[in-house]
Order: C-alpha cells, then sequence, then structure tokens
C-alpha cells in the first residue's frame, strides 16, 4: 500500500459544508452568525457588514473571549474559501457542530454587491504593522497610539541604538534623537545603527538615515546640541516620554529632573562591562506613588566609582539588550499594556544570567519630586560637580 499524505484541506471540504455567499447572507439576518476568519490587518481593511473579526492563526486559543455556544449556527469567511474551511474543522473537532464555510469567501462576496463595511486605511501600513494588529493587545487602534505618538532619545549610542531601532520598526511616529557627539570606530562594536562609512558623522544624523531607511513612514527629528540646564524642558515638554540612552550623570539628572517638572514618564537604563540595569521613573505623572531617579541615586558617585565604558570596556550585546529593554518598556507606556517597570529596578548579569528584581520607593524627602517640589533645585552641572562623595 502506498503511502498518502495527510491533506487537511481535503478532510475539510469533505467535512465542513460550503454554503454560496447569498445563502450566507440570507442566514446572516436570519441570526447566524458571520465570522471572518482572515487576520486582523485584512478585517481592519473591509469586511462582510455584521461580520466579526476571529482570525484563524488565533482562533482555537481565543474561544473563550468569542463564547460562541457549541450548537450556533457558525458562518465562517475568508478571502477565497480556504482558510474559511480549515477553521471550520477545527471547530467541529472542538464540538461545534453546525458550521458552515462561505464558498468563494470575500471575493465572492464583493463580486456578489452584498454589503460590506469599507475602511479608509493605507494596506502598506497595515502590512507593515500586520504582526502588531493580530495582537489582542495592541490592535488596530494601538498601532494607530504608536503612530500618534511622540518619543525623546537621549543618545545614539549603545543604548539608543538599539532602541531606536526598535521604536522606529514599531511604528512610533515622531522620534526625536539628541546627541551632539560624532561616530568613531570604537562605536561600531555595539552602536548598531552606524557604519564604518560614517565615522566622523554626527551620530544623530547617521541614525536618522538608518531609521528613515528602516521605515520611511516615522518622522526623525535630529537634535545636535548637548541637552543642558538651557534646553532640556523644553524638549521633554514636546515628547510623551523620554528613554535615557545618556553616558554621563549631568544629562541624567537633568533630564529625571525635566520629567518630573513636565509630567513625562522617563526609561532608564545603564550598562557597565557584562552587567545593566532598566527601570522606568514616573514620577512626573504619578507624583508621590512613582520614585524619579533622585529617589534611587540622591547624590551622583564620585568618579571614580562611575567609568565609562571607554575605561573599562563593555561587551557589545550587553547595552544591545537593555536598549531593547528600554523600547519594550516605552511601547508598553504609550499603549497602557503589561506591567512596567515603573518602581522596579531591573538588574542582569549576563556572564551569570542571574536577574534581580528591586522595588524602588518614592523618596517623600526628595528635592525633585518629594514635598519640597523643584523650585530649589541647583543646576545639574554644578550639582553633580561639587556632589561630595558617598560613603
Amino acid at each position: 500500500m502506498s503511502y498518502q499524505p495527510y491533506d487537511p484541506l481535503a478532510e475539510a471540504r469533505r467535512l465542513v459544508e460550503e454554503v454560496d455567499c447569498q445563502v450566507a447572507f440570507d442566514r446572516q439576518a436570519q441570526g447566524a452568525r458571520l465570522i471572518d476568519v482572515r487576520e486582523a490587518h485584512e478585517f481592519a481593511v473591509a469586511a462582510p457588514s455584521g461580520a466579526q473579526s476571529a482570525p484563524r492563526s488565533a482562533l482555537e486559543l481565543g474561544l473563550g473571549e468569542y463564547a460562541w455556544s457549541p450548537d450556533e449556527e457558525l458562518l465562517l469567511i475568508c478571502g477565497s474559501g480556504r482558510r474559511s474551511l480549515l477553521a471550520g474543522l477545527a471547530l467541529q473537532r472542538l464540538g461545534y457542530s453546525r458550521v458552515r464555510s462561505v464558498a468563494g469567501g470575500f471575493d465572492a462576496w464583493k463580486a456578489a454587491g452584498l454589503p460590506i463595511e469599507q475602511r479608509d486605511l493605507d494596506p502598506d501600513w497595515l502590512q507593515r504593522y500586520a504582526r502588531h494588529i493580530n495582537l489582542d493587545e495592541i490592535g488596530l487602534s494601538g498601532q494607530q497610539t504608536l503612530q500618534a505618538s511622540r518619543i525623546l532619545v537621549i543618545g545614539a549610542g549603545g543604548l539608543g541604538c538599539p532602541a531606536l531601532q526598535y521604536l522606529a520598526a514599531a511604528g512610533v511616529g515622531h522620534i526625536r534623537i539628541a546627541d551632539d557627539d560624532k561616530v568613531e570606530r570604537s562605536n561600531l562594536q555595539r552602536q548598531v545603527l552606524h557604519a564604518e562609512a560614517r565615522i566622523g558623522m554626527n551620530k544623530a544624523e547617521s541614525a536618522r538615515l538608518s531609521l528613515q531607511a528602516l521605515n520611511p513612514r516615522v518622522k526623525v527629528e535630529v537634535l545636535t546640541q548637548r541637552i543642558d540646564d538651557a534646553n532640556v524642558d523644553q524638549h521633554v515638554a514636546a515628547c510623551d516620554l523620554v528613554v535615557d540612552g545618556s553616558d554621563n550623570l549631568p544629562t541624567r539628572y537633568r533630564v529625571s529632573d525635566a520629567c518630573v517638572r513636565q509630567g513625562k514618564p522617563m526609561v532608564f537604563a545603564a550598562v557597565h562591562r557584562f552587567q545593566g540595569q532598566v527601570a522606568v521613573f514616573n514620577a512626573g505623572v504619578r507624583r508621590g506613588h512613582s520614585p524619579c531617579y533622585r529617589c534611587l541615586f540622591p547624590a551622583p558617585p564620585p568618579a571614580e566609582l562611575a567609568p565609562n565604558c571607554s575605561e573599562v570596556g563593555v561587551l557589545g550585546v550587553t547595552p544591545g539588550i537593555f536598549g531593547l529593554l528600554q523600547a519594550n518598556e516605552a511601547i508598553k507606556l504609550l499603549l497602557g499594556i503589561g506591567d512596567s517597570l515603573d518602581g522596579r529596578l531591573l538588574s542582569l548579569d549576563l556572564l551569570s544570567l542571574q536577574m534581580r528584581l528591586t522595588r524602588i520607593p518614592p523618596d517623600p524627602d526628595c528635592p525633585a519630586c518629594g514635598r519640597a517640589g523643584t523650585s530649589d533645585l541647583q543646576p545639574v552641572a554644578e550639582w553633580c560637580a561639587n556632589s561630595p562623595p558617598q560613603g
């Protein structure tokens, strides 16, 4: 006996009843449930009027959400009639006895002149973000939220490059990059948006070129000036949140202080050799309930305890991992999904893969976000220079 490979579509054609689109329309009018099993980004462009979206790719996992009755009449429709047959077969195996597939799918439905709901959406945009739109936690509205968002990224270095790359790929609509440094050959081991040919170019401009090549739909604004006490508030005020990829303490403190004053979240990360930390400081939004950077580090350490990467080295993937975690936290904050690292510090050692999560309580006496407010803060550069070592 020769081996006959299993053909699920042939089995579906044998077991699942097909109905003409006009018959399906009439049964829908009589109370049958019309279910569109195409992917969410396809459904978002146009769909049969009154159809419910339930992508075949997530159908079995999402049955609890739909809560259909096992004996309810379900009319499944896809693009051309193939996916609906396979979805019908899966539903039959789960005990749904009155499942039918619409022959010819949505193509036949449109050709018959049956009513559809057409949405004015760019199909190229939907295709680019299809994997986001298919996620219930994001969907069409979440992707539109990302498109309308504005993020300020401080630094286009080891942390900023991976964060920028994934924020742009995710479709954050407006990204402002602040960096006054230039690309050096020693950067290329970890700063993945830059290239050999761009050595000597401003880092923010180099990053912009890479991001626009990746996603021309994203607006990228370049600030080739250093963030200082004079301009930090205007830049922070113009964004929805700040991703801090800076490599110096004065910038980190002044950005955190400005986020408190302007009511913006700050996504922080820092790396050292094979280790890193990431946290969200949200005192600007949740004052009294969330900490700011000064709540964790009330004063800067002495210079000998805070060497930079050029002095002690850093494994190239270390800032890559923590920059990606920053992008992840930023996207969660923009969409309001998941549990953010608001008030928590995640520490990871990449040599041992030991991870620690530390709670950071807000300091009621913090000079930036505590009861005293921010009116009497010393200028950051002067304060960092004069701050005594911490024992």
